[in-house]
């Protein structure tokens, strides 16, 4: 960094050219680069130690910027040993040196170069220092020393001359405050110092700095509840930093931190595997490290835990060798979840979970994810029939529960008339997840044999967590932010399966759904409403309880729980049951094989009911892979009118009638996309099975604006599902897709939606009750029932099948039975229907 942009008339030329180049580093680094070497020959031929300097750090600061860390320290090291160089010239050398040192892993060794480039550097020079001490002091872990650094550097900058130097260091100093803010979890004055560098860069031209404030946007905007937001600026800050390999790989490490917060584990490897490969090419060893803990952490929860151990022993090697010890124990959380889920739990690991718990809890930004470690450690204790160790750690986690503390997100300022030992346990308090919290006092009460005491516990923290989740509008961050109650979920309906009976075990697994619904909280609905909204139809709600996958049958005279095996079983045959089908599809042979696959998944989930489902009509809540599942297609359904819900309150709710139009028919629109070859023809049947039935072009905005009057939306086209980013699958139209973030923000939706396109019916589930996809968007917006392809289906078939199922609703058929007799009578069984298909149209 740079303190001399306002030097004297007098300056030596070569001086002069020096300083140009280092200020040229951060606007164009390419030209400065080439500029300091010219600089660096002549000063060095002409013994002109101080130009000679400054153009090294010139150098290194334009090689900082193109990603060269290690040539930016070895021009840097240069000008500090360049004999005969002035001693604040030097000292500027070295305060540059600390961000380098810092990013290329070793911000201990950072300080102490502070420490001796201070005795030499201006009262000015010396705030710009502390601008990248902070850095070095956040990696550290020692957050308040690196705000009070920061603040410390801004009162005089503010106050500073005014060149472009200064200037830089301002904006720069409210960067790297805003950072650390962030790493504190005050997420408001983070956006606001931002915001702030944002401004001051942009007005003096520094475009660099603008990149660097643009590109933490993103992570902001996933902390804030933002996702569409953040997946936008991100876009703009990959254009952005393109050509500067370390702030790009930087930019992508930091985003995938906070979808990882954001319990977005898929989204967040993306990130990390375009990011570590560059923070390695590029030696940026801090910026790495924290990527592979990032990366451990992302393994362990997507289901790797080998993998998880390996990456987050590597990680921890590589923290320890930066001296960075308060980042150690996160390694070691991973290290230490990976072996419980590797190997049976022994007093000695119960030791270690415990050790690391408490080694997490001495850092004040880490009091969360203690709490959730120690929970972990109190079960694991209980495993090895270790009581008293599991009743001490729950202890830790419900002292003050009878104060009604509520949670309150890291950085929470809390005040109290309490001494100040009990104002810090009550702060400490403050930040124990509800969830964890509520967990612990449901483990308790059940330790103590006081069923009704735990289930009330599990009661009280998911409405917790339903208050949180209601904060939201965004589907996927709903869904997501509800996975902070999903272990207490299971403990609850862990709970109705062993101590209760199946409508305990209903009423469980309908409150989780009700808690995680993508766009409205339906309210609960016991059998007794259920049964008169089912008629003579049956409804199958599946649950799982640990490794085991249940059923609960209800109909008009019993409610029924089954347990129906390995749930790790059926997900395998589904996947068998969906490539056969595709395999079917693609070479029109393969019946064998299909019909093998079906009757597997069959047997696997539906025979143990058979004998009380008979022939009914059926709703059918699915869990996990189950919302893959073509159902039509198994043999005991085919012909049989079945719909798929997320919930039976769902159900319920999509069954209540809509405005009437008195006797007019309903209003049919019906579009067809590019590129496939019987599109327009499908359509114009479509229409003519409805009369007064239109066409609209098929353009996104002309879509859109039909939804507002159509009770009936037929879209023939291709369909593209994206199962890390659901809410971007979509229709593909002529001007683009027609994306699920699309339906959003419309008005209404119409009441019956038919989706003629391959994968268009697919959905992700993150956690039970909230399938995100073109499905549950449109249900969520109003409509009464979706039709929608589960698998790629040929042309020919699509059109073969909707063409009869469209004359079938004509002709007065409820959709859920039409579709199951176009189906039948086809063979087409590629499509379901979701939400309540059993009210006529005509």
């Amino acid at each position: 960094m740079s303190d001399t942009s306002d030097s004297p008339g007098g300056l030596d030329p070569l001086l002069a050219a020096a300083e140009a180049a280092m200020l040229r580093s951060l606007v164009d680094p390419g030209h400065a680069m080439h500029a300091g070497r010219v600089v660096l020959t002549a000063a060095r031929r002409s013994r002109s130690p101080e130009a000679e300097a400054v153009a090294l750090r010139a150098m290194a600061l334009a090689a900082r910027e193109l990603g060269d860390l290690e040539g930016a320290e070895r021009h840097l090291r240069q000008a500090i040993a360049t004999a005969g160089a002035p001693r604040e010239r030097v000292a500027q050398a070295r305060l540059s040196l600390v961000t380098v040192r810092t990013e290329r892993g070793h911000p201990l060794q950072a300080l102490r170069v502070a420490a001796l480039a201070w005795a030499y550097l201006s009262p000015l020079d010396r705030a710009k220092l502390d601008t990248q001490r902070a850095v070095a002091l956040a990696h550290l872990g020692r957050l308040q020393e690196a705000i009070a650094s920061c603040d410390r550097a801004l009162r005089a900058l503010v106050t500073a001359p005014g060149t472009v130097d200064d200037r830089r260091f301002l904006a720069g100093g409210l960067l790297n405050r805003g950072l650390v803010h962030s790493y504190r979890g005050d997420w408001d004055a983070a956006m606001r110092d931002l915001t702030a560098c944002l401004q001051i860069s942009q007005h003096s031209g520094l475009r660099h700095l603008a990149r660097l404030s643009a590109a933490n946007l993103p992570f902001l905007a996933v902390r804030r509840g933002d996702v569409a937001g953040a997946f936008h600026h991100y876009r703009e800050a990959e254009d952005t930093l393109f050509g500067y390999p370390e702030r790009l790989a930087t930019m992508r490490a930091d985003f995938a931190g906070a979808l990882l917060a954001a319990h977005l584990p898929g989204e967040a490897r993306a990130m990390l595997n375009l990011a570590v490969p560059d923070l390695e090419a590029c030696g940026a060893r801090v910026a790495l490290a924290e990527a592979r803990l990032k990366l451990a952490q992302v393994e362990l929860l997507t289901g790797d835990p080998r993998r998880a151990r390996q990456v987050a022993e590597q990680a921890s090697r590589e923290l320890s060798a930066q001296d960075r010890t308060s980042w150690l124990p996160l390694a070691r959380e991973v290290v230490l979840r990976s072996r419980l889920a590797l190997e049976p739990a022994t007093p000695a690991l119960v030791a270690d979970l415990i050790a690391c718990a408490d080694a997490l809890e001495d850092g004040s930004s880490h009091l969360a994810g203690a709490a959730a470690l120690r929970l972990v450690a109190a079960e694991a204790a209980l495993a090895v029939d270790d009581h008293p160790t599991a009743s001490a750690q729950l202890a830790r986690l419900t002292r003050h529960a009878d104060r009604g503390e509520r949670w309150a997100p890291a950085g929470t300022r809390l005040t109290s008339l309490a001494s100040e030992p009990q104002a810090r346990q009550l702060a400490r308090a403050s930040q124990i997840p509800a969830p964890v919290r509520q967990h612990a006092l449901a483990l308790e009460a059940a330790l103590q044999e006081d069923v009704p005491g735990a289930f009330r516990a599990v009661r009280e923290g998911l409405a917790e967590v339903s208050e949180r989740v209601e904060t939201f509008d965004d589907p996927s961050l709903r869904a997501h932010a509800a996975r902070a109650g999903e272990r207490l979920a299971a403990f609850g309906l862990g709970l109705a399966v062993r101590d209760g009976g199946p409508g305990d075990v209903f009423e469980w697994a309908e409150r989780w759904r009700a808690v995680t619904a993508p766009a409205h909280a339906c309210s609960l609905i016991g059998p007794e409403r259920l049964r008169d909204e089912l008629g003579s139809r049956a409804l199958v709600e599946y649950a799982v309880d640990g490794e085991s996958l249940l059923a609960v049958l209800i109909d008009g005279e019993r409610v029924l729980l089954r347990w129906l095996g390995n749930v790790r079983a059926a997900e395998e045959a589904i996947v068998r049951l969906r490539y056969a089908i595709r395999r079917r599809g693609e070479r029109r042979d393969g019946e064998g094989d299909l019909e093998a696959a079906a009757g597997e998944v069959e047997r696997l989930l539906l025979r143990p009911l058979a004998a009380e489902l008979g022939d009914a009509p059926l709703v059918v809540v699915p869990v996990g892979a189950l919302h893959t599942l073509p159902w039509g297609v198994l043999p005991c359904l085919r012909g049989r009118p079945v719909s798929l819900a997320a919930s039976a309150a769902s159900w319920v709710r999509a069954k209540a009638p809509r405005d009437a139009c008195g006797d007019e028919p309903p209003a049919v629109v019906a579009a067809a996309g590019p590129a496939l070859s019987h599109a327009h023809a499908e359509v114009a049947h479509v229409l003519a099975c409805h009369p007064g039935g239109r066409e609209v072009p098929g353009r996104t905005v002309a879509v859109l604006e039909a939804l507002e009057n159509a009770d009936v939306l037929h879209l023939a086209a291709h369909g593209v599902f994206h199962a890390r980013s659901p809410l971007v699958s979509g229709i593909t139209l002529e001007d683009g897709p027609l994306m699920a973030y699309d339906l959003l923000n419309v008005a209404r939706s119409p009441e019956l939606v038919v989706l003629s396109a391959c994968n268009s019916g697919m959905s992700r589930t993150p956690v039970d009750g909230a399938p995100l996809g073109l499905p549950g968007t449109f249900l969520a917006k109003g409509s009464s029932c979706v039709i929608a392809g589960m698998v790629p289906v040929q042309d020919d078939a699509a059109r073969a099948v909707m063409s009869t199922f469209h004359e079938l609703v004509a002709a007065g058929q409820p959709p859920d039975a039409a579709l199951a007799c176009a189906a039948a009578k086809t063979g087409v069984y590629e499509f379901s229907c979701f939400g309540a298909g059993d009210r006529p149209l005509y």
